[in-house]
């Protein structure tokens, strides 16, 4: 009997060891050991680990990618425009050491730094470039970001600018703008659709002087569209062939037209 609570005792001594020495670490962590305060350098992959109880601390680190949004920054830019941008940062632990040693809180300095470098690319961009040229902020922004985290074993994946607020002022005169810029557009294309009418109307007047009988097949065609409306009075114009005739037979000399008359 006495042999049989031994064996419970230790049991359960065991089971008590193996439940404060056992640790699981998941698929996407990694798991740092500090023996005496001092990091060990084989890092703890995902299972179980087993630990030394009153000796060791486990810290576990997540490797996964963390999306990180940055609060909506004021600032002014370089053309002198108040705007409110706000931006999310991309980033992954790719040094558990360092991310757990050299920074106290690296959630919390990736997003310090996200802050202030987003406020100086405001101050370094124009307010067209914030609008329609934000491939590039967004690139010279991760490398602002990029800079001092790998200190922190962190990679920026990506920062991208969500949203630029701009004041209502400020709307209203780009609206303006937008539609005076509509309305060149509009003109110089209707001023160009008479430039290139008035070129085909000069071009058709000039075969139609080198051809008479066109003018005439012009001229008749006009009267057929106009005879097919109804209760329209239709005035039908001098031959300009018989003018032409009249006009040469006035020039000619008065015997010459005697001649004519008598034949």
């Amino acid at each position: 009997m006495t042999l049989l609570y031994a064996l419970l005792a230790v049991l359960s001594v065991l089971l008590l060891w193996f439940g404060a020495s056992a640790r699981v670490i998941k698929q996407y962590e990694r798991g740092l050991v500090f023996r005496f305060g001092r990091v060990r350098s084989r890092l703890r992959g995902p299972g179980l680990a087993f630990l030394l109880p009153g000796v060791d601390r486990l810290q576990k680190v997540n490797l996964q990618i963390v999306t990180m949004p940055v609060p909506a920054q004021d600032g002014i830019t370089r053309d002198n425009v108040t705007v409110r941008v706000d931006a999310v940062v991309y980033f992954k632990v790719v040094d558990p050491v360092l991310a757990a040693v050299n920074v106290q809180d690296y959630h919390f300095a990736v997003g310090q730094t996200a802050q202030t470098s987003l406020r100086s690319i405001i101050g370094k961009s124009d307010l067209d470039d914030l609008l329609s040229n934000r491939e590039r902020l967004n690139q010279g922004l991760e490398m602002m970001i990029d800079s001092p985290a790998l200190e922190w074993g962190i990679h920026i994946d990506r920062v991208e600018i969500k949203d630029v607020a701009l004041p209502e002022s400020m709307k209203r005169s780009m609206s303006r703008q937008a539609e005076a810029e509509r309305e060149r557009r509009a003109r110089v294309i209707s001023a160009d659709g008479e430039l290139q009418a008035s070129h085909k109307l000069a071009e058709a007047a000039r075969t139609m002087a080198d051809t008479p009988a066109a003018l005439q097949l012009r001229l008749l065609e006009t009267v057929v569209e106009v005879a097919a409306e109804k209760n329209s009075t239709l005035v039908l114009p001098f031959p300009v062939e018989l003018l032409r005739f009249l006009e040469n037979a006035s020039s000619l000399p008065s015997r010459d037209r005697s001649t004519m008359t008598t034949e």
